[in-house]
């Protein structure tokens, strides 16, 4: 398998293309301050994680800055810190805060020169419309949870994006090289309909799992790079050979 062997590649954005942990971080320093807290950043992403998955899971269709918004009022309030609903409403609508990290806009403007490039998101469309004038791409097809009902991992997700895929663009399965840092939102589910899969480890050499669950069973991947620049390095060392 070479990474010239796919026609598309498809992407998770929010901590493969955008540095979600650090925007998370940054946008719950009001919550930490209320309260006074002496929580660090890898707990409090840790608890972030948590709250999030269940929530999603919970209300599929709730829309993601409403969600953000309910994930920080839990966890204000598992904390003990008693905030004015605002905080949660401010926490909600952060997304288009929260950074692209520094070699993504340089990647996906070479990478789009090779591929179709797509995205699979959990977050709504609005907030994705911000994120993408940071990444300076403009996308072949954006599926967001906000359309499909649901959050990755669910299987519902992934089922969308292959039946757009070749209703919209015409592409195959084995054209997709499914291109993303989570292994419990996106490799897992991925894996499972037998996808190529490319994992993008934003954390690597980092303990902990940040802000994403981890797999029960970790799952195989084809690719393993540590940065999307790494991937266009190889990128051009395939295509050289």
């Amino acid at each position: 398998m070479k990474l010239t062997d796919f026609k598309v590649l498809t992407f998770d954005c929010y901590g493969t293309l955008i540095d979600w942990e650090t925007g998370i971080w940054n946008a719950l320093q009001p919550l930490i301050s209320a309260g006074q807290l002496k929580l660090d950043r890898e707990e409090a992403l840790a608890r972030f994680g948590k709250i999030e998955s269940e929530l999603e899971e919970a209300g599929p269709s709730l829309r993601y800055s409403t969600l953000l918004a309910a994930v920080h009022a839990r966890l204000a309030r598992d904390l003990g810190v008693n905030i004015h609903a605002d905080l949660n409403e401010r926490f909600g609508g952060s997304v288009p805060d929260w950074p692209a990290f520094p070699d993504s806009a340089e990647a996906l403007a070479y990478l789009k020169r090779h591929y179709k490039l797509v995205i699979l998101s959990n977050v709504d469309r609005a907030s994705f419309a911000a994120s993408n004038r940071k990444l300076g791409v403009t996308f072949d097809a954006i599926y967001t949870a906000e359309d499909i009902g649901s959050y990755k991992p669910d299987p519902r997700n992934f089922a969308h994006l292959l039946a757009h895929l070749d209703a919209d663009l015409g592409l195959k399965p084995g054209d997709v090289l499914h291109t993303a840092q989570s292994l419990f939102h996106d490799h897992v589910p991925a894996e499972r309909v037998g996808l190529a899969r490319a994992w993008i480890d934003r954390r690597f050499g980092m303990a902990g799992s940040g802000a994403t669950q981890i797999p029960v069973n970790q799952p195989k991947v084809d690719f393993h790079f540590k940065s999307m620049a790494e991937l266009v390095e190889a990128h051009r060392k395939a295509a050289g050979a």
